[in-house]
C-alpha cells in the first residue's frame, strides 16, 4: 500500500447548522484532519424559509479550523442535491484523483479518515473496486472486518477518478441495460427493496437521485465497494428535523467507530455481506429500509434531510 497524503474531503451542506457543526467537529477529531484539505459545498437557498439556515451554515464554515486547508464553495443559485454532488465530486477527482464524500447529516467516527484513506491506498490500482463505503447496517451476523459487495453506496464514502469516470448520468440508459440483462431482482437485493423503482422514479422526475445512478453504474459494470463490519458513519438526519424522515435510532451501529483492520481481502463479493445488507433493508422494513431509500432518493427539496 503506497503512502500518500490524505485525500480531500468534499462536504455537502445546506440549511442545518447544528448538524453541520456536529459533523465538522467529529471530522476534525480525526488525527488525519490536520493534513486533509476540506471543501465545503454550500448550496444556495431554494426558498426564503431556508435563507437563515444557509447563512448560518456558511458562517460556521468560515469559522472552521483544524484542517490543512478549507475552501468554501458558496453557490449563488440553488443547484439541487444531485447537481451539487455530481459536480463537486467531478471537480475534486479531476484535481486530486480521489475524494472522500460526506454530507452534513453523516457523522463520521474518529477512525473514518484512517479507514477511507487506507482503503483508497490499498485498492487504488484495482480497477474492479469502485469505492470505499463508510456505513454498514447494524447487525449481529459474523463478518470479517472488511468485505466487498457489488455496486456502490452513498453514506460517507470515497472513490477515485478512474471509478467516477464510469458514472452514467442517464437513468434511462441504466434502466434499459438492467432490463435487457434481466438483473432487476438482483439489483433490488433479491427483492429487499425496489431500487429499480428508484431509477424509474428518477426518469419520471419523482426524485433527483444521483446515488441510485451511481449504484447502478457500478453494479452494471460488476464493480465492488468495500464495506466495514463496524460502521464508521452514523446518520444523524433521522432526528425529526427532516421532512421525509422521522425520528429513529435505527442507524446507530453497536460497533460504530471501532477501528477497522485494513488487510487485503479477496476481490470478490462476499455472499454473507450481501445477505447482511439485504437483511438490513428487509428486516427493518419501514423503520429503516424505507428511510434509507428515502434518503437515497435525494428529492430536490433541500428542506429535509432525507432527500
Amino acid at each position: 500500500m503506497s503512502v500518500t497524503a490524505p485525500a480531500p474531503v468534499a462536504l455537502f451542506a445546506y440549511n442545518r447548522p447544528v448538524h453541520f457543526a456536529r459533523v465538522t467537529q467529529a471530522l476534525s477529531a480525526n488525527p488525519e484532519a490536520i493534513a486533509t484539505p476540506l471543501y465545503v459545498f454550500s448550496d444556495a437557498p431554494k426558498r426564503d424559509a431556508d435563507r437563515n439556515g444557509v447563512a448560518e451554515v456558511r458562517a460556521r464554515a468560515h469559522a472552521l479550523r483544524g484542517f490543512k486547508s478549507i475552501e468554501i464553495i458558496e453557490q449563488r443559485d440553488n443547484q439541487g442535491v444531485a447537481r451539487s454532488i455530481i459536480d463537486g465530486i467531478a471537480r475534486l477527482t479531476a484535481e486530486f484523483g480521489r475524494v472522500i464524500v460526506l454530507e452534513d447529516d453523516l457523522l463520521p467516527s474518529a477512525n473514518f479518515l484512517a479507514y477511507t484513506n487506507g482503503g483508497l491506498a490499498l485498492y487504488e490500482d484495482v480497477e474492479h473496486v469502485a469505492s470505499i463505503a463508510g456505513f454498514f447496517f447494524p447487525g449481529s451476523a459474523p463478518l470479517p472486518d472488511t468485505f466487498f459487495i457489488r455496486g456502490a453506496d452513498c453514506w460517507g464514502w470515497a472513490t477515485w477518478a478512474r471509478a467516477w469516470a464510469e458514472f452514467e448520468p442517464s437513468a434511462q440508459k441504466l434502466l434499459n441495460e438492467l432490463r435487457f440483462r434481466g438483473l432487476e431482482h438482483e439489483f433490488d437485493f433479491q427483492g429487499s427493496y425496489p431500487y429499480t423503482q428508484m431509477l424509474e422514479d428518477q426518469i419520471s422526475g419523482k426524485n433527483d437521485s444521483w446515488a441510485i445512478r451511481w449504484y447502478a453504474s457500478a453494479f452494471l459494470r460488476n464493480r465492488l465497494t468495500l464495506y466495514p463490519r463496524s460502521s464508521q458513519i452514523q446518520n444523524i438526519g433521522a432526528d425529526g428535523s427532516g421532512v421525509h424522515v422521522g425520528k429513529s435510532d435505527a442507524y446507530h451501529h453497536d460497533l460504530w467507530g471501532t477501528a477497522v483492520s485494513l488487510e487485503p481481502v479477496p476481490i470478490q463479493e462476499l455472499a454473507a455481506g450481501r445477505q447482511a445488507f439485504a437483511r438490513g433493508l428487509r428486516g427493518t422494513n419501514m423503520s429503516l429500509g424505507r428511510r434509507v431509500m428515502s434518503r437515497l432518493a435525494r428529492l430536490t427539496s433541500h428542506s429535509k434531510r432525507a432527500k
